[in-house]
């Protein structure tokens, strides 16, 4: 590995830890020495990276700091055209048109070699099932915090009305599923976006903020912090 190579590797490394990292787990974690670390850390701050902390301590790379143009390896680039081909087959319109412009953004500034190899990945993505609705709106209903009301048919075809309060927008295979919690329920539940046949977003907002509801329902479903 270069020191050019190494040196992105540290800012990757440092852009994962929110908490500071000791020097020793930076060095282990790059396979070099303290000394090598210490002298890398001084080079990227020298070139202007908003690094701090000091030995013993820890370090930390303070948000703002935009990495040279970009390096990656043949199973990141593969992972890159996966994720965005994936949501291009399985997201609602503006979600696919935006994969498509990050690829694109990406293409911009890769070296040639690897241009062709986001070109020619062999990984492809199959179809997946239709939604009953327009899934945008949830997505905006979640950046947003604010409630919506559902038409929505159950397992065995009933239909009703619900207000519900979605968290989150889980992605399977065949479906995708909308978490929220419903007021008729007065409990955490799960919707079908393929059962979903109308959505109005309300003005009302979450009585509580998304991430409080978040941790609230994955403690429900003993998910750990770093799960879904």
């Amino acid at each position: 590995m270069s020191r050019s190579e190494r040196l992105l590797d540290l800012l990757q490394i440092l852009r994962r830890h929110r908490a500071p990292a000791t020097g020793q787990v930076l060095a282990d974690a790059l396979g070099v020495s303290l000394r090598t670390l210490y002298r890398d850390i001084a080079t990227l701050q020298g070139q202007g990276a908003d690094i701090v902390g000091e030995a013993g301590l820890g370090y930390v790379l303070r948000p703002g700091f935009l990495l040279p143009p970009l390096m990656f390896s043949e199973d990141e680039v593969e992972a890159l055209v996966l994720g965005a081909r994936w949501v291009a087959r399985r997201g609602d319109p503006p979600l696919a048109a935006a994969a498509a412009d990050v690829l694109a953004k990406i293409e911009a500034v890769l070296p040639p070699a690897r241009r062709d190899e986001l070109d020619s990945s062999g990984l492809l993505v199959g179809p997946g099932g239709e939604d009953g609705a327009d899934m945008t709106l949830v997505r905006r209903a979640i950046r947003l915090e604010r409630k919506v009301e559902i038409g929505y048919r159950d397992r065995g075809d009933a239909p009703s009305r619900r207000t519900i309060w979605p968290i989150a927008l889980t992605h399977f295979d065949r479906a995708r599923v909308v978490v929220a919690w419903c007021e008729l329920r007065g409990d955490f539940r799960h919707f079908r976006a393929d059962r979903i046949a109308s959505i109005t977003p309300l003005d009302a907002r979450y009585p509580k903020r998304r991430l409080a509801l978040v941790r609230a329902w994955k403690a429900a479903l003993g998910i750990a912090a770093a799960g879904i």
